[in-house]
């Protein structure tokens, strides 16, 4: 990750620091004892001032530090003390509907239908939509609406990670106006206070046709099984695929790409080139999202071959993206990882669950073939915070000199992860301001953890998906089908709300 400047905010949550460690332990295992080294006031602070590292004392013991006490969910005041009443009671609101199942598929029952036919009809629910979910979920509906939303976290001592949410391309002309769109973006992320816009996030699916992803996959789906087969298109990357990736998807030896699909495989590539030399000159880097598994193989290859050219030095530019609800998830991380480590390359991961367990699930099915997503949720979390532990230790140990262990988003909505990771990385001596981890959360989600998090002192992000409603409504229903559960789970987040919006009515704080 690039070199980033720390709001004023983060710094003066700074209390004590810690080299690094020598020795690492699972996720879940119990914290050593740490002490507290003095720290300069806040208030002294420069207006750009530089990271502050104290050092560690070991003549005084302290109770050992845990993700309990060094992420505090309790003080419900402190959490939300810059959200106002009428955006708590909003807030609130949407999320109980969209806790209810049967309210989601009513939504998209409505946004589906024939209603949307009907002018006036959709006029009226577009406008509806606009002032609830889309508000909630969205940061506005263009770049300069989503920069006064970030200006909005940044005195929350949050960032935010600004997501242009186009759909799917499926021809060249929709992909080169998806470019302008995601360029835009980052010349809006320039404009902004340093270090406010944490990630610029692309999608690969709107800058390359789907159909020549799906070709691509297959070609490297089928080099795995067969490496004599040559790809003269194929670029330097990093490794794709583990022992265990499944590979069922595709059943025969592919056709050799058309010159028409080479030709689009080099417009896809000089696309990403494009936006990846944008990110290096504004400093902001560029996370690319994940898909599910039918395209998977075609973006980590256009991942990993852009981070092979841009990444440099000790923070990588160029992140990609790890989902560990797939079973293969964390060897494929280790055999990336260590290649990246053999080549001197920075790499960088977002961390997530994963959003396409019905398609993935269906897919397999049809094909007759096991699933390829963890058989628990048990399962999952315990994939999720193994590579967070993964990662956490090559940072704080500075993994490969130059390299330095690569750079790590935990993209969580999962408090006892939240908590782990961050007893985790304090454990390994990495300092909660530390511009190598980010914490992150969908915009409008998981708010107590976000700002108990940042409380607590780590760089925390949103994700935040901008665009007309018209453009983004796709987006965000397929997001909202594919993410029931998550939805379904915001219980906590509304508990902490109504106990926040109880204690304001009781004490006539408006």
């Amino acid at each position: 990750m690039a070199t980033r400047t720390i709001p004023r905010q983060i710094i003066a949550k700074v209390r004590y620091n810690t080299t690094s460690s020598t020795t690492t332990k699972p996720l879940n295992f119990p914290t050593p004892s740490l002490t507290p080294a003095a720290a300069s006031a806040a208030g002294d602070a420069v207006a750009t001032p530089p990271p502050v590292f104290l050092e560690r004392t070991s003549d005084v013991q302290k109770p050992p530090l845990t993700g309990e006490s060094l992420v505090n969910l309790d003080d419900v005041q402190r959490l939300f003390s810059f959200v106002p009443t009428s955006k708590l009671l909003r807030s609130s609101a949407v999320l109980h509907a969209t806790g209810s199942e049967s309210m989601v598929d009513f939504g998209m029952w409505v946004m589906k239908s024939k209603l949307m036919e009907v002018d006036v009809l959709r006029n009226i629910i577009l406008a509806a939509v606009r002032r609830t979910f889309f508000e909630h979920f969205c940061a506005g509906e263009d770049a300069a609406t989503a920069a006064r939303s970030i200006k909005g976290l940044t005195d929350a001592g949050l960032r935010g990670m600004l997501v242009y949410g186009v759909e799917d391309a499926n021809d060249n002309d929709a992909c080169d106006r998806n470019l302008t769109g995601f360029l835009h973006t980052v010349d809006v992320s320039r404009s902004l206070p340093p270090s406010s816009v944490s990630f610029v996030i692309v999608k690969i699916t709107a800058i390359c046709p789907m159909s020549l992803l799906e070709r691509i996959s297959d070609f490297l789906r089928w080099q795995q099984k067969d490496p004599s087969l040559k790809l003269p298109w194929k670029r330097e990357t990093l490794p794709i695929f583990s022992e265990s990736s499944p590979l069922y998807h595709t059943q025969t030896r592919p056709e050799p790409l058309s010159p028409e699909e080479e030709s689009d495989l080099e417009l896809a590539h000089r696309r990403l080139e494009e936006l990846s030399r944008r990110c290096v000159q504004a400093n902001i880097p560029l996370l690319v999202d994940a898909e599910h598994t039918t395209v998977q193989p075609a973006i980590d290859y256009f991942t990993y071959s852009s981070a092979v050219e841009h990444n440099k030095g000790q923070n990588p530019i160029i992140f990609g993206t790890m989902q560990t609800y797939l079973k293969d998830a964390k060897e494929r991380l280790l055999k990336t990882t260590e290649a990246s480590d053999k080549m001197g390359i920075p790499m960088g991961f977002k961390l997530v669950r994963g959003a396409y367990m019905s398609l993935e699930g269906r897919l397999a099915e049809s094909l007759g073939q096991p699933s390829p997503i963890h058989n628990t949720i048990e399962d999952t979390h315990r994939c999720f915070n193994d590579c967070s532990s993964l990662m956490l230790e090559r940072i704080g140990n500075g993994t490969n000199g130059a390299a330095s262990g690569g750079a790590v988003v935990l993209a969580t909505h999962n408090v006892e992860s939240g908590k782990l990771a961050a007893a985790k990385a304090w454990e390994l001596g990495m300092g909660k301001v530390n511009h190598k981890l980010e914490f992150a959360q969908l915009y409008g989600m998981s708010e107590g953890l976000s700002y108990g998090l940042s409380n607590a002192g780590f760089q925390v992000s949103k994700y935040m998906p901008f665009g007309a409603v018209e453009t983004v409504m796709p987006y965000l229903l397929r997001r909202a089908e594919e993410n029931r559960g998550m939805l379904a789970a915001s219980g906590f987040d509304r508990k902490l709300m109504g106990k926040e919006l109880s204690r304001r009515f009781k004490a006539s704080v408006f």
